[in-house]
């Protein structure tokens, strides 16, 4: 990634590191600690162009990468799993030092999921085909799914390395391009990962990696003439700006996977245990710092005293510090402003009335610590009930009937997840119908694969990640009609 003695990480364009055309660098740091990390170069406008400028190239026609065969870019994606298999602790090292986030998660979760996906899509590679259409008259009509060309995409700090997968996989095995924007906060797996692609055996420009900050290199991506596609995952306000970029430019194809308030609905009937440790994990896992948070919690009256109690005896349990050693169950927040942001909601549910059962500032003295807290009597007005905290803040509040919950729990902007806990199936899957979300869980949380598609309804987003619907995204349908010569008499 650098020269001996040199602590600057650097870009990579055309399976070359490169430095920033601007000259600049901006610094990483230890959430856990607040020290600095490294240093790493902050592509701008001219990093973009010349990465999209490459990525253009390995797409053209006679390129190794559109002339290679699909059954090849599959064994390339599995190589490339086969090398984070061999990193896979180094990777999961960094993943935590980088963003916080727990050792064991990082190397069972993210990493797994990061080796399944690659499979996953490696084994669709040479599985991508058009169909033939009875079409009326006398002719041969067939579609052919063609690769789109140049892939922006732009990942979030939460899920680095997962998201980066997620985003360059189906593109890849699709026949795509692309050029990866890693969050300023966590770029440093995305950046190993260049190493990766190019001890695999990718061709020059079909992955480039520009580290940067959103208003410049994300902004370069969004707006350039010569990206044909998209993908985002981030914010709800950050993904409104994509669109409106890529309406403003060239009318490429965009794909957003945005924020979230999930509800996660407990019915009096359902397996009280199980429902507390799902609600406990759907919230806290990665100190809250999931789209897919349940951060709306409604228990049904009649075990709502019980939940509760529950719920902060689980809460207490939870151990902070150091995210690499064993035993520590929360790590820090990704970074101040996250930390400060958290902080200010938590004050204002304090403000407007709801109960503080536990936790509710902040933990230790260094790093970006907050301590698990848990709100009841929790009322849908409030900020900490409409607003995405991404963090460690459990909200819990009450209901009564059933047509009650479902217009509460879709009484937001957002639509990215759901859950609903019961032993009725009748209302489990009326629920499942009536829930305005991209996911429903049903006695269960967080429950994802990389055969399964992910993606929001309303503000949460558009389009889907991952799975069959997932390829979709990435690829453009052509019909192709041959006039079948009439047969003379």
């Amino acid at each position: 990634l650098s020269s001996p003695g040199d602590p600057c990480i650097t870009i990579f364009i055309n399976n070359e590191w490169h430095d920033s055309a601007n000259g600049r660098k901006f610094e990483v740091y230890n959430p856990a600690t607040g020290e600095k990390i490294c240093e790493v170069e902050e592509g701008d406008k001219e990093d973009i162009d010349k990465a999209v400028k490459a990525a253009r190239t390995a797409f053209q026609l006679g390129s190794p990468w559109r002339t290679m065969d699909a059954s090849e870019r599959g064994r390339l994606l599995n190589k490339l799993a086969d090398l984070i298999e061999r990193d896979r602790l180094l990777l999961a090292t960094m993943e935590s030092i980088d963003g916080g986030k727990l050792f064991s998660s990082s190397y069972l979760m993210d990493l797994g999921a990061c080796i399944k996906t690659l499979r996953y899509c490696a084994g669709w590679a040479d599985k991508i085909h058009g169909r033939t259409i009875p079409m009326d008259g006398n002719f041969f009509t067939f579609t052919r799914h063609e690769p789109i060309g140049v892939c922006g995409q732009i990942i979030p700090w939460n899920f680095p390395l997962v998201m980066f997968i997620w985003k360059i996989a189906p593109a890849l095995c699709c026949g795509n391009t692309v050029v990866v924007k890693p969050a300023e906060q966590t770029p440093l797996t995305a950046i190993y990962m260049g190493c990766l692609i190019k001890e695999a055996g990718f061709p020059p420009g079909v992955v480039n990696i520009v580290p940067g900050y959103g208003p410049t290199a994300g902004s370069a991506i969004s707006h350039h003439m010569d990206i044909d596609k998209v993908a985002f995952t981030g914010s709800t306000e950050v993904g409104k700006l994509i669109k409106e970029a890529a309406g403003r430019s060239n009318l490429k194809r965009v794909t957003l996977e945005l924020g979230g308030k999930s509800p996660n609905i407990i019915f009096a009937d359902a397996d009280l245990d199980s429902a507390v440790e799902f609600a406990h994990i759907g919230l806290f896992y990665h100190q809250g710092q999931c789209c897919i948070a349940g951060s709306r919690i409604f228990v049904e009256e009649p075990i709502y005293e019980e939940f509760v109690r529950r719920s902060v005896e689980r809460a207490k349990k939870n151990v902070l510090g150091n995210p690499l050693l064993p035993g520590v169950h929360q790590g820090p927040q990704v970074d101040k402003e996250q930390f400060h942001k958290i902080l200010e909601l938590i004050e204002s549910g304090k403000k407007e009335g709801a109960k503080l059962e536990c936790g509710g500032g902040p933990w230790g003295n260094k790093g970006y610590f907050i301590q698990p807290t848990v709100f009841s009597n929790v009322t849908d007005d409030m900020r900490i009930a409409k607003e995405e905290i991404f963090g460690p803040v459990q909200q819990i509040m009450k209901f009564k009937t059933v047509d009650e919950v479902i217009r509460r729990a879709n009484n937001t902007p957002y639509g990215l997840a759901a859950a609903v806990f019961t032993k009725d199936i009748d209302k489990a899957l009326t629920f499942a119908s009536a829930l305005q979300a991209g996911t429903v869980w049903v006695n269960c949380y967080s429950a994802l694969s990389a055969q399964c598609p992910f993606g929001g309804f309303k503000m949460s987003g558009n389009g889907r990640e991952m799975g069959e619907y997932g390829l979709h995204e990435y690829t453009e349908v052509k019909t192709v009609t041959i006039k079948i010569p009439e047969k003379n008499s």
